[in-house]
């Protein structure tokens, strides 16, 4: 019952971008589509998982002085894991995805997550805490690219949706802002609903 907490927490009481407002570079530069959102996101989701597990294995040899620079090697590690395999794999959604992907190193859902719970807890729960917080992030993102992406082109996941003038704003950084808004507000609300 607990896992089911520490999974849940993430995807909704918790969520990094709506509730918390955490990763929100990321979140606002790279959602300018549907795909570009998940693929932020599995990413991120794949360096949160295999960073939280590392983490909990080995948190009993790290001494307290050099935690968070061990904890940023390791992220940096997974991160370096995924940037190689997006590059050879998945060029055109590496292409777009551009500086962002190194800089998930630096994210404060990745360093947050080992230092608040996977330093503290067992492989089990850290992996299954890295899962909640992954998806979670992934789903926001890919929910703000997908708003973005239909109002902005009429589109979702590049297939074609509405035609005539759309609102090209939303394609645009002050769109960002503007559904990320929208979005945080319809989520407080849905939350304080329940």
């Amino acid at each position: 019952m607990n896992q089911i907490k520490n999974f849940t927490k993430g995807l909704i009481k918790e969520n990094p971008v709506f509730v918390l407002l955490l990763g929100l570079c990321p979140t606002l530069g790279v959602t300018t589509s549907a795909i570009n959102g998940l693929g932020m996101g599995l990413a991120t989701t794949f360096v949160l998982v295999m960073s939280n597990l590392v983490v909990s294995l080995v948190r009993d040899f790290i001494p307290d002085k050099v935690r968070i620079p061990s904890f940023i090697v390791i992220i940096a590690s997974f991160v370096t894991i995924v940037e190689l395999v997006m590059q050879a794999y998945l060029p055109a959604l590496f292409d777009s995805l551009g500086l962002f992907i190194p800089l998930i190193v630096v994210n404060c859902i990745v360093l947050g997550r080992a230092e608040a719970f996977a330093s503290k807890n067992n492989p089990l729960s850290s992996i299954i805490d890295g899962l909640g917080m992954g998806f979670g992030f992934a789903f926001a993102l890919t929910l703000l690219g997908g708003v973005r992406e239909l109002l902005g082109s009429g589109a979702i996941f590049g297939l074609k949706l509405m035609q005539g003038d759309l609102m090209l704003v939303f394609i645009l950084a002050p769109g960002a802002f503007i559904v990320l808004g929208y979005l945080i507000a319809l989520i407080n609300k849905l939350n304080k609903a329940t």
